[in-house]
């Protein structure tokens, strides 16, 4: 099945900035547009539209870390028409206004050193206290490779890790981890970790280790558990958008 999804993958990462379509997409992947739509969302977790927001968001953020364009030429670059939509979008998605993300990387040395999952979450806006009823998730963290930092673990409302988190902790890994007062509601658990491949020897580099696991229901005063396996990144994951995550690594492993 991932074979069929691959080269719209691949389109997307590779002509982000254009108006691709979902027949254009389909296309590619040589399936009828339907059947396509269920085959991507099944294999990325994501739907492709969303696939391709996230791409364009990240590359803004590449684009607002490494050079000195304005937020309006960023935005055309990778594909947005509007300047205002765009900054929606993205603090929508990262937690931080175009403008305030690249502030947040210039204090980091001034560019010469990414963002690290400490200097962003200081920097993105706590979460709003729980109005509703909560409950909790609490699971055990492994990993295929090696973790060598806390892995960060979060509840947030998408698949796809983007803005702020109803609920966060740091935990080993392996361990266990556990999210308290997250609101009654749909929610993804992401987790993300600095480590090795598993195959140390051919990538002997740290990476970024990630997990999804939803969604979850949670309801009042209910524990939910899981058991939780980062991995290496690869092309079937959509960019992390989260500033309170850190920056995605590139390239991502194959």
């Amino acid at each position: 099945m991932e074979h069929l999804v691959q080269p719209a993958v691949t389109t997307i990462r590779e002509r982000f900035w254009e108006p691709l379509s979902l027949d254009e997409l389909a296309q590619s992947a040589m399936l009828s547009k339907y059947h396509f739509l269920r085959t991507f969302s099944r294999v990325t977790g994501v739907t492709p539209g969303r696939f391709l927001s996230a791409v364009r968001l990240q590359e803004a953020k590449r684009l607002l870390l490494s050079t000195s364009l304005n937020v309006a030429d960023v935005s055309a670059r990778v594909g947005y028409s509007s300047t205002g939509s765009f900054t929606r979008r993205f603090t929508e998605s990262v937690g931080l206004s175009p403008t305030q993300y690249r502030k947040l990387s210039l204090a980091a040395d001034r560019g010469t050193r990414e963002p690290t999952l400490s200097d962003a979450a200081s920097a993105v806006p706590a979460p709003v206290p729980a109005t509703r009823s909560t409950g909790s998730v609490t699971g055990a963290l492994r990993a295929a490779g090696t973790a060598l930092s806390p892995v960060y673990v979060g509840a947030f409302d998408s698949p796809i890790l983007q803005g702020a988190p109803a609920s966060w902790n740091y935990a080993p890994a392996p361990g266990h981890f556990t999210l308290t007062r997250i609101p009654t509601g749909i929610w993804y658990i992401h987790a993300l970790a600095q480590g090795r491949h598993p195959d140390s020897a051919a990538d002997p580099d740290l990476t970024l280790l990630l997990a999804t696991a939803g969604p979850v229901e949670v309801e009042g005063d209910t524990e939910h558990r899981l058991d939780v396996t980062l991995s290496p990144l690869d092309w079937t994951r959509p960019p992390i958008l989260s500033a309170v995550m850190g920056i995605e690594p590139q390239p991502m492993a194959a």
